[in-house]
């Protein structure tokens, strides 16, 4: 299906109005707060169209599904982050690929993305994943883990920590939604006492970017608001070369 070209770009330009709305209402300035797309299963003629209304970071779920929008998209200087839960067998790919990882949980990812990140590339940007809300099916360091795993990180050579991502629960109780967000602010002030050099909290998605910016999110991942409903069930192409990029890519 071709993508409509209007409604991407109105998308776009009623999620920037809305940040603009909310920060202000915040005291915030919105030039502080960064808009990513999160872009996972919408085809590359979608992501070409809403860089041609001005956006320029992509965020991908899926390792070949995005080498996939990399590739046919690799006439534009699209900053490409990779905001999905990161497999060992997946760290070189993604290393060579992105220049940002939202999604860091724990060590072995950090080292391996370290080690395969190529000398002539610039550090890989990356934030720490915290699980604030306790669920056991959601990837992410527990909060009273986050300072060990980031004293870990700054000492690998081909990292940046720039900050802290969650993905909360989902839920309509926006007393819970607000606690969560607040959980993560409070890792992230926790770490810059202890030192770190951290700009960037990644957090709020199209239905709670509102409690996300009021509770000092700086970068929001907005997916549905700017080009739709998911495109799910993942074409049968796609998955088909998603299986055999997993048969062919070993742990």
């Amino acid at each position: 299906m071709e993508p409509n070209t209007t409604t991407i770009a109105l998308g776009l330009q009623k999620v920037r109005a809305r940040i603009e709305s909310i920060a202000g209402k915040a005291g915030r300035r919105p030039e502080t707060i960064t808009l990513l797309a999160a872009s996972k299963t919408n085809p590359a003629e979608c992501l070409r169209e809403a860089f041609a209304a001005g956006q320029t970071i992509f965020g991908e779920n899926y390792l070949q599904e995005a080498l996939m929008k990399i590739e046919a998209l690799r006439d534009l200087p699209i900053e490409w982050h990779f905001i999905g839960p990161i497999q060992s067998n997946k760290t070189k790919r993604i290393s060579e690929n992105f220049a940002w990882v939202h999604s860091v949980d724990r060590k072995k990812i950090a080292d391996r993305l370290s080690k395969d990140r190529p000398e002539s590339l610039p550090p890989l940007q990356v934030c720490l994943q915290v699980n604030v809300s306790g669920e056991d099916s959601k990837s992410g360091v527990a909060p009273e883990d986050v300072s060990d795993l980031a004293a870990y990180i700054v000492k690998l050579p081909h990292l940046k920590l720039r900050g802290v991502m969650a993905i909360p629960e989902l839920t309509k109780a926006t007393a819970l939604q607000r606690s969560q967000f607040r959980m993560l602010r409070e890792a992230y002030d926790q770490l810059k006492r202890e030192g770190h050099d951290l700009d960037t909290i990644s957090m709020g998605m199209s239905e709670d970017l509102d409690i996300a910016i009021e509770e000092g999110a700086t970068t929001v991942r907005v997916g549905t608001a700017i080009f739709g409903p998911r495109r799910y069930p993942i074409p049968e192409e796609l998955a088909a070369q998603q299986r055999n990029f997993d048969k062919e890519t070993p742990g």
